[in-house]
């Protein structure tokens, strides 16, 4: 089984590798559309680096709605090819690159008239389940169905009775958007790529008109270093006009951004057997599963204040909860949402003045020669993305290089995946652990599981869960540190985990803990585990002081209160 380690040996040899010799693909930004462009690269048999300023998905790629979806509501704009797009990749996902980590998820809409509604609503639903099916990816997922009012109630009792007239069931997927990207760079540097996060690009390098590379800085240890491509690919999102900017140009199209907020509440809080999918005036509204819990988003709303930490304010929250209550029984409140976080969707401007508006289309640009930029789009069509920026790369190498093999490159775990899950009751009894948590670490790590089974045959105290986030094993802590990329103890617990947004406490009770598990690995003497433990407590702090405000302007200022560099 191909595998990688992204651990903190790893990271220094790839610094040091890039700076030695010309790539020929440097990517810029480390969310789902970079990773996926390292990997495209580099299956083409083209020397691949990537570089993240932060860490892997620290940006939009890890705080989405977590679907992996055609999206319904383009099928109503009647951007058939869009949809049609994204439902083939879906399937792809769901089938063949990752059925580890994506997984059906069934919805429920909810029919608020008779008659009319359910014509328009159920013609929309099967032509997206027959698009499916048409591109041979829709195995994976039951068909819709057509639901009564008493059979919905049935589904759902969370909803008002007079909420609804009859209903439609239909499946989408979902996934961890962090865990995948994270995956996705591990998959990459299995096959070659050299990979680092916290190396900040400050500048290109320039021959003439023609960017040659760029330099990078380690945040972490202070040095710079000059790494040399014959292309750069620029993916950096809502950054993007920001990364534009390095080169003096501001290039063909403007990305805009746009805020969405989620809330995350407890299972036990709304009884339901499926997500919704509800109407609001400006766009839709999901109530997600997600294991011992429900997201609920998103809004759609401008932002021109910090990119780096979107914040939700209270309004965001008071227009979640108004509209998600209008449907239930039993109302959420505040002292029901365990956690909030906000992200921000980078949109190609257009003459519309409404983000809602706005294109999830993708563009990808060579302003200048030697730069390529990939700008819009959705999670879900990631890996068009990345093949349409390869390819302009390709264009500007005097090479013959192979074409995209991605749609055949399973993701890091997912080989072998199904067999163990087959096996998943005789792994529980050769371990000792509860079937529960092996299914657990099947979904998360796929075939990967057997490394932290072996860390917890090292060490049996690493098969105990933390003690305030008990959905998580201390094993897994250790290997976000050793395997997959983890710097610092936010990482952990708000990207490699969810704690931060599945526990009230938003993980300050599991921090010291945690920080501990990871110090061994990554070098840190005691004084270094109680600044990781103070930043996270700031953070926190500084998010909850944001919600609590009444309007962006305020909730940014509050955010910003909190330090965004770890003191070393």
């Amino acid at each position: 089984m191909r595998t990688a380690t992204l651990g903190p040996a790893q990271r220094a040899r790839s610094l040091a590798a890039m700076a030695e010799g010309e790539l020929d693909v440097l990517v810029v930004g480390g969310g789902v559309v970079g990773a996926g462009t390292a990997l495209d690269a580099v299956t083409r048999g083209l020397s691949t680096g990537l570089v993240e300023a932060r860490d892997w998905a620290s940006g939009t790629s890890s705080r989405s709605s977590k679907l992996i979806h055609g999206g319904l509501r383009y099928l109503e704009m009647l951007d058939f090819a869009l949809v049609r797009e994204a439902l083939k990749e879906r399937g792809l996902l769901l089938e063949r690159l990752a059925p580890h980590l994506v997984k059906p998820v069934p919805f429920l809409y909810p029919l608020q008239h008779k008659g009319w509604e359910r014509l328009y609503a159920g013609s929309g639903v099967a032509l997206y389940d027959a698009m499916s099916m048409a591109r041979g990816h829709g195995r994976g997922l039951p068909m819709h169905r057509h639901l009564s009012r008493r059979h919905a109630l049935r589904v759902a009792p969370a909803l008002k009775k007079d909420a609804l007239v009859g209903a439609l069931q239909y499946y989408d997927a979902q996934m961890d958007d962090a865990r995948f990207v994270a995956t996705l760079v591990r998959t990459s540097a299995a096959y070659g790529a050299q990979t680092a996060n916290r190396a900040r690009v400050t500048g290109f390098l320039r021959e003439g008109e023609r960017v040659v590379g760029a330099r990078v800085q380690d945040v972490e240890g202070g040095g710079e270093y000059e790494v040399r491509a014959r292309q750069v690919v620029n993916a950096t999102g809502v950054w993007t006009d920001d990364t534009q900017a390095m080169v003096g140009e501001r290039g063909q199209f403007h990305v805009r951004a746009s805020k969405g907020i989620h809330l995350v509440v407890p299972r036990d809080r709304i009884h339901s057997t499926t997500g919704l999918i509800l109407r609001t005036e400006k766009s839709v509204l999901f109530v997600i599963p997600w294991g011992r819990h429900w997201i609920v988003g998103t809004t759609d709303t401008g932002w021109d204040l910090d990119k780096a930490h979107p914040a939700a304010s209270s309004a965001d929250i008071d227009y979640l909860l108004e509209h998600v209550n209008a449907v239930l029984s039993v109302p959420l409140t505040r002292d029901d949402v365990e956690g909030v976080y906000a992200g921000l969707r980078p949109l190609l401007a257009g003459e519309s003045d409404a983000t809602s508006k706005l294109s999830r289309e993708h563009t990808v640009a060579h302003p200048v020669p030697g730069l390529v930029v990939v700008a819009g789009g959705k999670y879900t069509t990631y890996r068009v993305m990345a093949k349409d920026a390869v390819d302009a790369a390709v264009h500007g190498l005097d090479l013959r290089v192979a074409d995209c093999v991605t749609e055949e490159v399973p993701l890091l775990g997912a080989e072998g995946y199904q067999a163990l899950w087959n096996a998943r009751a005789r792994t529980a009894a050769r371990t000792g652990l509860h079937v529960v948590r092996v299914e657990h670490l099947l979904n998360r790590y796929g075939s990967m599981a057997g490394e932290l089974l072996d860390l917890i045959a090292d060490d049996p105290s690493l098969g105990e869960p933390l003690q305030f986030a008990d959905d998580y094993l201390r094993a897994e802590i250790v290997y976000a540190a050793s395997h997959e990329g983890a710097r610092h103890l936010d990482d952990v617990l708000t990207r490699r985990t969810r704690i931060s947004i599945e526990t009230f406490d938003r993980g300050t009770r599991s921090a010291r803990e945690a920080a501990e598990l990871m110090a061994p690995v990554l070098g840190w003497d005691k004084d270094q585990i109680d600044r990781e433990v103070q930043h996270y407590e700031k953070r926190v702090e500084a998010e909850r002081e944001s919600q609590r405000q009444p309007d962006d302007l305020t909730a940014d200022a509050a955010r910003l209160g909190a330090p965004d560099i770890v003191p070393l």
